[in-house]
């Protein structure tokens, strides 16, 4: 029996090639880097790379 095939994707956030993560509209991010956004403060100074990278996520348009 034949392995599924694994789909790799590119994190939005951190840009690796990562198996697991979520989606946040059209972008992913990957794991390692949604934990570590939750536990970013605002004062520390990952923070507002974190903004940087997440101004690049685009909502989708419903058309109705």
């Amino acid at each position: 029996m034949a392995k599924p095939m694994i789909e790799w994707e590119t994190c939005g956030i951190c840009e690796e090639k990562k198996e697991q993560g979520i989606h946040l509209y059209n972008m992913f991010i990957c794991s390692e880097c949604e934990y570590n956004m939750i536990h970013t403060e605002p004062r520390e100074e990952k923070y507002h790379y974190y903004l940087q990278k997440l101004k690049n996520v685009n909502q989708p348009t419903l058309y109705s």
